[in-house]
């Protein structure tokens, strides 16, 4: 088995856990270990004699593996599931960081993870992510794309006090013109980030839907509304900036006011490992503290 990973580089406190991770990995039979090269170069003067011989890969340019490890919390995984949209490889989440929503495990549980990952027993769900392209009369546009967000797109007001104003249609029917700080189309998976801080539902993550939740708006009758993910969302914002900020897993640009997009179901889905045991429940229990009473 080859096995990718990713990782960021501010891990020093979990020196011990690593160090833990890395040899049982480099010990175990029949793994091919290969590094994210930015990842390796952080790891090695970190563990030092302790970390094994593994290849390195550089995730912008072509690379292959029968499953991708995630080290780090959810950006991370995020950053990963990038990289590997279109390869459809599994994504095992261990989490150095501070809720790890995605992950499949801590990493201090590195003895059941190597078990996990040389013995096949894990679960591989896939989860549906959207695709952005722009919209507009420039022939360009349709290329000017985004192929796949794993969370959210949000289409944010840029630097001003002022708030945005975006038409938005779904199947090219019109839904609203938001007047709103900003306005999130989230996935199932990512209905638990941005767009539950903004006050949208939690889908389970095998809904066949989006949620399409505005930030801050400026009118009572404005609430999140779910649509089917077979649907075509397109908006077109407005500003008096003169522009607009489009966060799409939190990689952020900065594009003209009236600049459209069309937002979609992505042609890849992410393969989400999970280990058996952990269902959904679970993690909102353990990570959100779902109906826990305290008191």
């Amino acid at each position: 088995m080859k096995l990718a990973i990713f990782g960021n580089t501010y891990q020093d406190e979990h020196e011990e856990g690593l160090r833990d991770l890395f040899c049982a990995l480099g010990h175990a039979a029949g793994v091919r270990l290969a590094v994210q090269e930015r990842y390796a170069d952080y790891l090695k003067p970190l563990l030092g004699r302790s970390m094994p011989d593994v290849a390195t890969f550089n995730p912008c340019d072509d690379f292959s593996a029968d499953l991708a490890m995630s080290i780090g919390g959810d950006g991370t995984f995020l950053h990963t599931a990038y990289h590997v949209g279109d390869k459809q490889i599994p994504i095992m989440g261990v989490n150095t960081g501070h809720l790890g929503y995605l992950s499949a495990a801590p990493l201090a549980d590195a003895a059941r993870i190597v078990e996990a990952v040389t013995g096949g027993d894990y679960l591989v769900e896939p989860r549906t992510m959207l695709s952005v392209s722009r919209t507009g009369d420039n022939p360009e546009a349709e290329t000017a794309a985004w192929p796949c967000a794993l969370n959210e797109v949000a289409i944010l007001r840029h630097a001003s006090a002022s708030m945005i104003a975006v038409d938005t249609s779904v199947d090219s029917q019109p839904l609203a013109r938001y007047l709103c700080d900003g306005l999130i189309v989230a996935t199932p998976t990512g209905s638990t980030a941005y767009n539950l801080s903004a006050g949208g539902p939690i889908l389970a993550p095998s809904a066949p839907s989006w949620v399409i939740t505005p930030v801050a708006p400026h009118s009572l009758n404005m609430r999140p509304i779910v649509v089917a993910d077979s649907s075509t969302i397109e908006v077109v914002p407005h500003s008096r900036a003169g522009c607009y900020t489009l966060s799409i897993d939190g990689m952020v640009w900065t594009l003209p006011e009236g600049t459209g997009l069309r937002i979609k179901r992505s042609r890849f889905h992410t393969n989400v490992v999970r280990l058996r045991g952990k269902s959904f429940t679970d993690t909102l229990r353990e990570k959100l503290l779902w109906g826990v009473a305290a008191r």
